[in-house]
């Protein structure tokens, strides 16, 4: 089983929405598209559920093309983050529709929306309407839906992006469970770096309607292959400076300086781009996070779990992101540490180069 495009693309009049992209999603594990919102997963997703025409290239389901066969004889499911349920039938029915059109036996209809009821606590819900449910309770029938049909292949477009905080954490540690081991490709998209960590398998980084990298997502996280995916690949925005290498010392704008191993080191001495994530900068020393660096706080936000700090060194902006809650003072001269063994390097033109 596995989805492929070979060039596909899309065009809305004179605007390209997803350019030439040829990629191979295959079943056991998530295949996740992301990307800001208006980067093309939505209309990438379309595009291999056969609701929007290919402008050119070719979309193959096991081998087979599929490129301008009507979405229901493609045997998917696709499930929005603006969750869809029919009001005028119960839980059960909501799940057992596409099964009955699909002309399966009552016994194996019954059976497969007692599994998928079972997997997403819907159980006790089962006779009742939409209207009865809450968000969360019916964002899962509509999830619950779309397993049952047994799809060849299931998009989830953002299913848990309208969803409270704790439900989404939730269904997030269940969905990989629910859907290994059935055989389909599962490809879901997300504009959250951490979902996708979280999700793991592959992720196919976004950009203007082009994907820029593919790869084991852990791989991709750590192995950008430009700047651009480093950027896409990082929430809160990743740190970026001119950096200039001389011998095998580093330093940037305002005096911070560290010894550089490894690749970094071989590089030609020069002006470069370094990258570094908000949380390898931290606001107290660590064994790996130990070059100082000391700036003046402009913004600082408290999310809960996690603080942040954007300050200013030199004539560079700077954002720290770290666990717990940190005092700050907007305005004060603060110390924090950069982690060097964390930092990426790239060419002028954006090129990873270690």
């Amino acid at each position: 089983m596995s989805i492929e495009l070979r060039d596909a693309t899309k065009r809305v009049g004179a605007v390209t929405h997803v350019k030439p992209t040829s990629l191979m999603f295959e079943p056991g594990h998530f295949n996740v598209l992301l990307g800001e919102t208006g980067s093309g997963k939505t209309s990438l997703i379309k595009l291999m559920a056969g609701l929007d025409p290919c402008a050119s290239g070719q979309i193959l389901i096991d081998g087979r093309d599929v490129t301008k066969l009507r979405p229901q004889l493609r045997n998917i499911s696709l499930v929005h983050q603006f969750f869809v349920n029919y009001p005028h039938f119960t839980v059960f029915e909501n799940i057992a529709s596409p099964l009955r059109v699909a002309g399966l036996a009552k016994s194996e209809v019954d059976d497969r929306v007692a599994e998928v009821a079972r997997l997403l606590q819907l159980t006790p819900m089962l006779a009742r309407y939409p209207q009865e449910l809450s968000g969360g309770q019916q964002q899962r029938t509509a999830l619950a839906r779309a397993i049952a049909k047994d799809s060849r292949v299931v998009f989830l477009d953002e299913p848990l992006a309208n969803l409270d905080y704790k439900l989404r954490e939730e269904l997030r540690d269940q969905l990989p469970e629910i859907l290994a081991g059935r055989g389909s490709v599962v490809v879901y998209a997300t504009s959250e770096p951490e979902e996708a960590l979280l999700l793991g398998g592959m992720t196919a980084l976004m950009h203007d309607g082009a994907v820029i990298q593919y790869g084991p997502t852990a791989e991709t996280y750590r192995r950008p292959a430009n700047l651009l995916a480093a950027k896409v690949f990082s929430q809160p925005p990743i740190n970026v400076a001119a950096v200039s290498k001389r011998g095998s010392r580093a330093e940037l704008d305002g005096g911070v300086a560290w010894d550089l191993t490894g690749a970094a080191a071989a590089l030609d001495d020069g002006t470069y781009t370094v990258a570094i994530r908000p949380n390898d900068i931290l606001p107290e020393s660590t064994e790996t996070a130990s070059v100082p660096m000391t700036g003046q706080i402009q913004i600082t936000e408290l999310t809960g779990s996690e603080s942040s700090a954007h300050f200013v060194t030199g004539e560079n902006n700077w954002v720290s992101l770290s666990r717990g809650v940190q005092t700050f003072e907007v305005g004060e001269q603060r110390q924090f540490f950069l982690d060097p063994s964390r930092c990426f390097y790239f060419a002028a033109d954006g090129a990873y180069l270690a």
